[in-house]
């Protein structure tokens, strides 16, 4: 008798199955880093745009000559936001003294991420005495959702 030597179907199938189980964990793991490498982003975007107003309107008392083109223009950031949407300023209109970073275009889970992140230097932050996020917003289905968070005294 002749001795085979060779792979059988069962062994292939079974090595095939193995690297999809492997291929599976990648997209995993590379969704995972794309998502908090966009976090990350857009924490270091805000804090730029923060920095950014209050070196610029730091001078006055109030934050009421906000205007979103001059800034993002000035402080050389842009309002590109990186899940497709945009940054917004505005005044507070309760209290001229604040003022308002707000996140567009979010989808459900980012806007939940990014509404329990502690913004460390924010008013909400602040005055919880480090025990709210400092970050306001309404998390609905789609990619319509808003984050806002309050700067300012």
């Amino acid at each position: 008798m002749k001795q085979e030597s060779g792979r059988s179907m069962i062994e292939m199938i079974g090595v095939l199955a193995i690297m999809a189980v492997i291929t599976a964990g990648a997209f995993v793991l590379i969704s995972t880093a794309f998502h908090t490498q966009k976090r990350s982003r857009v924490t270091d975007d805000v804090a730029s745009i923060v920095s950014g107003v209050r070196s610029l309107l730091g001078e006055y008392d109030d934050f009421s000559n906000i205007d979103n083109s001059t800034i993002f223009g000035a402080i050389a950031v842009s309002n590109k936001n990186p899940y497709g949407g945009t940054y917004e300023l505005a005044v507070d209109t309760a209290n001229p003294r604040q003022f308002i970073v707000s996140i567009n275009g979010l989808s459900k889970s980012d806007c939940e991420g990014l509404i329990t992140k502690a913004w460390t230097d924010s008013v909400g932050y602040t005055t919880s005495n480090r025990k709210e996020s400092g970050a306001t917003g309404k998390c609905l289905d789609g990619n319509n959702n808003i984050v806002s968070i309050t700067y300012g005294e």
